[in-house]
């Protein structure tokens, strides 16, 4: 059986975002193969406690993957580094936008974040031509590398939602739910946007909206930005979740009536495509929950939402965050039609799509 490896230098940092969780559904998807997930080594964690994270996150059981370490991103020879490969029938990088040399039969580049880097050295081409297939999360990803990186996409590998997990009959609670972690650097997801926008929705609707929460879920990994975070929303109703499992962040998902996403808030797409989202997991998410979600309009969330959804639930001020909720929230008629739209959008990422692509990809 072919060997295949799966490796993310963002693993090895614990990170727990929409790339994480895309890599591995790849893994998982994978027919007839051995799959390992390679972690660079670190002094501050064993590999089971590693396999033990990302099942939590992932809500799965990972048994059918092995988490090996890999010299890659380490102090390690480039012979050693070069050597390591070479075990592998294939390697499946998800980039940072670095690359290395590989000595795998194949090699597949998945790159999800839109890098404006110019490949144009003669050593970065010469890696390039080592990368037999290269794919993109979304078609605004692809869009951009092709541009900047000079180089064919080969396909788009849209992420998949779990449809089946989600209860979008549930009992819809008058709560806001925002998911993603609290960073400021590349695409942060703007919570003190949200938190403004929340402010603004209570002051000018005082009545409407008094029972109203705001819900945020996500990993720290900015402590600071994230105490900055808790000191704006005091004496709001906001709740903070840090650290919940999949199953518990599926039943926020469940009850909750909107979902709010400010990633890319205030930015030129065209001119910093690395700072809006670049595709939206958690909007799909939501969608699969019945959730209606109000983004702003950049990046890959057109993507997801489809331009018919995309013109109803897409905004770029907080002034029309607050006034598009209020609008949907007390239109019965609108938010049932918005949420038939959503059952039908969802299917184009159900599982069993994700998973013939993953199939294909590998065949080729």
């Amino acid at each position: 059986m072919k060997k295949i490896c799966f490796f993310s230098p963002y693993l090895s940092k614990m990170h727990a975002g929409g790339g994480e969780k895309h890599l591995l559904e790849i893994a998982l998807a994978v027919k007839h193969r051995t799959v390992f997930i390679a972690v660079t080594k670190t002094q501050t964690h064993s590999l089971e406690e590693y396999k033990l994270f990302y099942e939590n996150f992932m809500g799965q059981n990972l048994s059918k993957v092995e988490f090996i370490w890999t010299p890659l991103f380490t102090n390690a020879t480039f012979w050693q580094k070069l050597f390591w490969t070479r075990q592998f029938d294939e390697l499946f990088y998800v980039t940072d936008g670095s690359l290395f040399l590989s000595l795998a039969k194949r090699n597949f580049l998945h790159i999800q974040i839109p890098f404006k880097l110019a490949k144009s050295s003669l050593l970065e081409r010469l890696k390039l031509t080592n990368w037999s297939r290269v794919n993109t999360n979304s078609e605004f990803t692809k869009k951009i590398i092709e541009r900047y990186w000079k180089i064919r996409v080969d396909s788009v590998l849209y992420p998949s939602v779990r449809v089946e997990d989600f209860d979008r009959q549930s009992k819809k609670e008058p709560i806001i739910l925002c998911v993603g972690r609290f960073f400021k650097q590349l695409h942060s997801k703007r919570q003190d946007v949200l938190i403004e926008c929340f402010k603004r929705l209570k002051t000018k609707y005082p009545e409407e909206f008094s029972s109203w929460q705001l819900f945020f879920v996500g990993g720290v990994e900015d402590k600071n930005f994230f105490q900055a975070i808790k000191k704006q929303a005091n004496g709001l109703a906001i709740k903070f979740f840090t650290d919940l499992k999949r199953e518990d962040l599926i039943a926020l998902y469940n009850r909750s009536s909107f979902l709010w996403h400010a990633a890319g808030f205030g930015i030129d797409e065209e001119k910093e495509p690395e700072k809006v989202e670049h595709l939206g997991i958690v909007t799909l998410e939501a969608m699969a929950a019945g959730c209606v979600p109000l983004v702003v309009g950049k990046g890959g969330q057109k993507e997801v939402l489809g331009k018919d959804l995309a013109e109803k639930l897409i905004w770029q001020t907080t002034n029309e965050c607050v006034e598009l909720t209020r609008t949907i929230a007390t239109d019965k008629k609108k938010l049932i039609e918005i949420k038939k739209a959503l059952k039908t959008y969802v299917m184009r990422f159900s599982q069993k799509r994700f998973e013939t692509m993953v199939v294909s990809i590998f065949q080729q």
